[in-house]
């Protein structure tokens, strides 16, 4: 009875244990500085929000921000480039194990782009690829509806779904996601515009939950050692502008949108300016008179993950991407359409001080280069 009692006694301890560990974290940016980064994490019960962190798993440093939350941001400071960090989290009595993350490098920096995450694949290509951000062009989840309930804005579950399928690589790789529509579909569409709005169009849940730049849902964020600045616009379905089925703000001339990002890419820009968003790249170019083209062209490259497939498109000496983790759906062919291939695929984005060059490669999951771009450094615009 007494080795009963014991081995009771100890499953308990562990089950304990188990619950007060904090498993769902991931890293981003709130600021253009990559001299900082966020730390986020998620717990069932309210409390307050502790990073300690550093160069080894002793965490010399911490930070602790004092409010009972259940959806946790800190940022902490960098000091160091090219470096390893180790970190760990708490909120009251539950904590996390030791993480770690790679600071920017001096040599090489290495950037994944996907899109149209919805079915979740396998993306060890991508971990193998070893890069220092993740970034994405839209529609990072399927709906929000599926899993919070119609016309539910603030709930942000199958954003935590989504950090839960790959924890390690959440974990370790700073995330900057772009809006796409199914990151705001609090309604089933259906096959012809509702009463009530299909979309949240402020993306509240999406705002909630991930840490990132200026009005988040656009931003920009800049790594000047590699003279490259990404630029995240909220453009999918434009189309639908003015009906229940609208889903990203406005985009006309007299827009907020509009006006920032001209005025954003009227410079001094760095040479290498990468515009990410989630709709078809031939229509975003003719939007506005065609003034949407010419101000994305101020830019070396544009990254959306409109379609489900894989494509490259030259336009007046301007390169335009389409990527999808879900790349063997109908094809919908750029004009300018240089390479097409109906592949699941992501791109990745390798730049170099010296010479300053941008490698820009889609890449399958099975980490197969389909298609290879190189870019000098040159003066946007």
């Amino acid at each position: 009875m007494r080795t009963l009692a014991l081995t009771t006694l100890l499953a308990l301890l562990a089950c304990q244990s188990d619950s007060a560990e904090i498993t769902r974290v991931w890293l981003t940016h709130r600021t253009t500085d990559p001299s900082k980064i966020v730390v986020n994490w998620e717990t069932t019960e309210p409390g307050n929000s502790v990073v300690r962190f550093g160069l080894s798993r002793d965490h010399t440093e911490t930070v602790t921000v004092d409010e009972a939350v259940t959806l946790h941001h800190v940022e902490i400071p960098l000091a160091q480039r090219d470096a390893t960090y180790h970190y760990r989290v708490f909120t009251g009595d539950q904590s996390s194990g030791d993480a770690a993350f790679k600071a920017y490098p001096a040599d090489v920096l290495r950037v994944a782009v996907v899109a149209d995450w919805q079915g979740k694949p396998d993306l060890d290509a991508i971990q193998r690829d070893d890069v220092h951000l993740l970034m994405t062009a839209g529609d990072n989840i399927d709906s929000l509806h599926r899993r919070c309930g119609v016309g539910v804005k603030e709930c942000t579950k199958p954003y935590g779904e989504l950090i839960d399928r790959y924890p390690d690589l959440f974990r370790s790789t700073p995330f900057m996601p772009v809006l796409g529509n199914h990151d705001r579909e609090i309604r089933p569409r259906g096959p012809k515009p509702p009463a009530e709005p299909v979309y949240d169009i402020e993306a509240t849940a999406f705002r909630k939950f991930f840490e990132l730049p200026g009005d988040e849902w656009m931003w920009h964020f800049d790594v000047a050692d590699f003279g490259v600045r990404f630029v995240a616009l909220d453009l999918n379905h434009i189309s639908d502008m003015g009906t229940t089925w609208q889903t990203c703000h406005p985009f006309a001339k007299d827009s907020a949108q509009y006006q920032w990002y001209d005025k954003l890419m009227d410079g001094p820009n760095p040479p290498l300016v990468v515009t990410l968003y989630n709709e078809r790249n031939a229509s975003v170019r003719a939007q506005v008179g065609g003034s949407w083209g010419a101000m994305l062209r101020r830019g070396i490259i544009a990254i959306t993950g409109f379609g489900y497939f894989a494509e490259r498109a030259e336009v007046d000496g301007f390169t335009c991407y389409n990527t999808s983790l879900s790349g063997k759906g109908d094809r919908y062919p750029d004009p300018k359409s240089q390479f097409l291939a109906s592949e699941n695929s992501y791109i990745l984005l390798s730049f170099t001080k010296t010479p300053l060059k941008m490698v820009v490669e889609i890449k399958s999951l099975e980490g197969q280069v389909l298609d290879r771009q190189e870019f000098d450094g040159r003066e946007s615009g």
